[in-house]
């Protein structure tokens, strides 16, 4: 059975962060370590396993930006767990968590390939945002809570 919860043991950040590793930075050439940011200990985490095998099938975090505002980073949903509703389950978690806050809206910086998941699960474009790696377009999204 997949859960979606905050990692709790040290083996389970382990595989949290290799899967951030694995699908954000590694195919770039990034080096072990950039996947962990500075202010992880003040953002809320996501993350997708099978509370059997303790496979992790995604991740995510948010950070707060004001009491009204969550920006939500850094999600990653494995090769094999893509197109299966992981990212969609792991999203509404954390809109949970800002809704429980208080926090009216939420926004991201989505790759490309990407853009079109956060639009189908309500998420709109509001302005073009960085070029990753001089190569990964990116988009600021919002969507406001409801």
């Amino acid at each position: 059975m997949i859960s979606i919860r905050k990692p709790e043991t040290a083996s389970e950040w382990e595989l949290y962060y290799n899967l951030r590793f694995t699908i954000l930075r590694e195919p770039w050439g990034q080096l072990k370590g950039s996947e962990v940011l500075t202010d992880e200990d003040q953002a809320d985490h996501a993350m997708a396993i099978d509370e059997e095998t303790k496979e992790v099938f995604g991740v995510a975090r948010m950070q707060t930006n004001s009491q009204e505002q969550g920006q939500v980073r850094c999600v990653a949903v494995s090769a094999n767990a893509q197109g299966k509703g992981i990212g969609k389950l792991l999203m509404q978690y954390l809109e949970n968590i800002a809704l429980e806050r208080g926090m009216t809206e939420i926004v991201l910086d989505a790759r490309e390939n990407a853009v079109a998941f956060y639009k189908h699960i309500g998420y709109e474009i509001i302005a073009e945002s960085y070029l990753l790696f001089g190569e990964i377009q990116h988009w600021k999204m919002r969507k406001v809570l409801q």
